[in-house]
């Protein structure tokens, strides 16, 4: 019993120690006040898988980016990107909306933004959501997720996010002449 109880306690405290993943929220973004290049020093994660795809049609023979799969005789491209993924900010082509990117190339980037039914958490943004899935533009392909994948959003280190906003410098006196 009493090593047991000793694995218990070792164990929280492991976990006490390691880096805790928070979801990136409009409230932190506005709390913080992230500048572009704060941002640009962040690291992003993704927080649940995401699986994008599109049906690769007979003149496209070049398959770059995805795995080429074969379903019901049609041809399709997918491309998955783990939750926990690492991803870095790009850019910001409006308020509210960040470019992130979980490759190398830069034209292989998603949108995420607030949502406010979700606690103002930077989710997933789609070209458009129809019944079942979203069209998202990756590289310059466009793709198709799963609707259930929507609420898929971006999670950061929050302790060292904060270290990025830290601006300290040490003054160095003055002498009377």
């Amino acid at each position: 019993m009493k090593r047991f109880l000793f694995f218990l306690l070792v164990l929280g405290g492991l976990t006490s120690c390691s880096d805790q993943l928070v979801p990136f929220t409009q409230d932190l973004y506005d709390e913080y006040r992230w500048s572009t290049e704060d941002l640009k020093r962040i690291q992003f994660y993704l927080s649940d898988d995401l699986r994008l795809y599109r049906i690769v049609k007979s003149g496209e023979s070049q398959i770059i980016r995805g795995e080429v799969k074969v379903r019901d005789g049609v041809r399709v491209e997918e491309i998955v990107i783990p939750a926990g993924t690492p991803g870095v900010f790009l850019f910001s082509p409006k308020a509210n909306r960040l470019a992130i990117s979980f490759e190398d190339g830069d034209e292989y980037f998603l949108m995420f933004g607030p949502n406010d039914k979700m606690g103002n958490r930077y989710v997933l943004l789609a070209e458009k959501w129809e019944k079942h899935q979203g069209t998202v533009t990756y590289g310059k392909s466009w793709y198709k997720v799963d609707a259930s994948q929507a609420f898929t959003g971006l999670v950061i280190n929050l302790k060292r996010a904060r270290e990025v906003q830290v601006k300290r410098r040490i003054a160095e006196g003055r002498r009377v002449d």
